[in-house]
């Protein structure tokens, strides 16, 4: 069933970053080295960029700067300097010319592309110290590295409730990439003449609070767990929204509870991701019991095997380890032949797939089969 679907998209169903290439066993071995050292040169490189060694060598890039004036530019001593430097070094975001340094390219884009320093950021203080339990969650299959910041049995009641460092990562990391597609969604929505929408999983409100402030004619109602909705209600207060997004409190894994009906579109944006693949079949089952003929299920996810760039596709991927030891242990980023079975499971019917949305957003139109 799936080919006969991906047949009438225009966009193959697996791309090219990943297929098989040629290397020499030398060029192997040292590639597996940087695995090995990773996470010794990621926090060299971090300390780097947060003691301020980076802003030093880009403001010197013209001319580059030996080791004295580093020292005599930076509060950290010439021990902490050549560890740091000579780290740099070998993972080439400086290096060395008439012994001055430079900033390299690579250097150029940790210290001043956005999309770097939040992956960074959302690396260190999200996830670095509960990876060290990945292997033990993969096998009892639960968040075991969640239990750094707190007792939860998922990270999502207790998102409010993170120390700061976390949660502003936690929540850069998760808007920097949905944000970017909310543009062409209001385009799409305009397209489409869609008047109402039931936001599942609305989080912090900022999509429903963009739809609202750029379309008078789209009411909306986000539906999202209470902890979430209280911090959601806080920012729609704030924009003086109140009367065009409605908010109701509720779990979607709550088989008592059902979701609120009579609107043209039920929108789930990186929320199916949350979930095992028999939670998202469930979760869409439910979706279809409020829609009629007329209603239509838009989900919207990064999925890596439908990304333009390279990049992009590495940045999901390894986005999924995060699930596993501080999400909920069961959940990952998908590839779409995943979520479209799902789909299917749960009796509806795809009825468009629209790539390349914002950074690396795709949408999925559903409607009852």
């Amino acid at each position: 069933m799936i080919k006969k679907i991906l047949k009438h998209f225009s966009k193959p169903f697996v791309n090219p970053f990943f297929n098989k290439s040629e290397i020499s066993a030398y060029d192997a071995q040292y590639e597996a080295q940087k695995i090995a050292f990773a996470p010794i040169i990621f926090q060299a490189v971090r300390v780097m960029r947060d003691e301020g060694v980076l802003e030093l060598l880009y403001e010197h890039r013209k001319t580059g700067i030996n080791f004295e004036q580093i020292k005599l530019s930076s509060h950290l001593s010439s021990y902490g300097l050549k560890i740091l430097l000579e780290t740099g070094l070998s993972a080439k975001v400086v290096y060395l010319s008439n012994d001055n340094y430079f900033l390299s390219k690579i250097g150029y884009f940790l210290l001043k592309d956005e999309m770097t320093r939040i992956n960074m950021d959302y690396t260190h203080y999200v996830n670095y110290e509960a990876l060290f339990y990945l292997d033990k969650s993969i096998k009892q299959r639960k968040p075991l590295g969640l239990k750094k910041f707190g007792n939860w049995q998922t990270i999502y009641p207790g998102l409010t409730s993170l120390p700061k460092k976390v949660r502003d990562s936690w929540f850069n990391f998760d808007h920097y990439y949905s944000d970017s597609a909310f543009h062409d969604v209001l385009e799409l929505l305009n397209k489409n003449n869609i008047r109402s929408i039931l936001d599942v999983g609305g989080n912090t409100g900022k999509f429903s609070v963009y739809i609202a402030q750029h379309s008078d004619r789209i009411n909306l109602t986000i539906v999202d767990l209470p902890e979430q909705i209280k911090v959601a209600e806080k920012h729609i207060i704030e924009q003086g929204l109140e009367h065009r997004i409605a908010l109701h409190s509720g779990d979607v894994m709550d088989n008592s509870q059902q979701l609120p009906a009579q609107h043209d579109i039920i929108w789930m944006s990186q929320f199916l991701d949350c979930f095992s693949e028999d939670d998202i079949t469930s979760i869409v089952k439910k979706a279809s019991l409020s829609m009629t003929e007329k209603t239509e299920l838009w989900i919207m996810e990064p999925l890596w095997d439908r990304q333009r760039h390279e990049t992009s596709a590495y940045c999901i991927i390894n986005t999924s380890p995060y699930f596993t030891c501080m999400a909920n242990g069961y959940s990952k980023m998908y590839r779409s032949e995943d979520l479209i079975l799902c789909i299917e499971r749960a009796g509806l019917e795809i009825i468009e797939m629209i790539d390349d949305l914002g950074i690396c957003q795709s949408i999925l139109r559903c409607k009852l089969s």
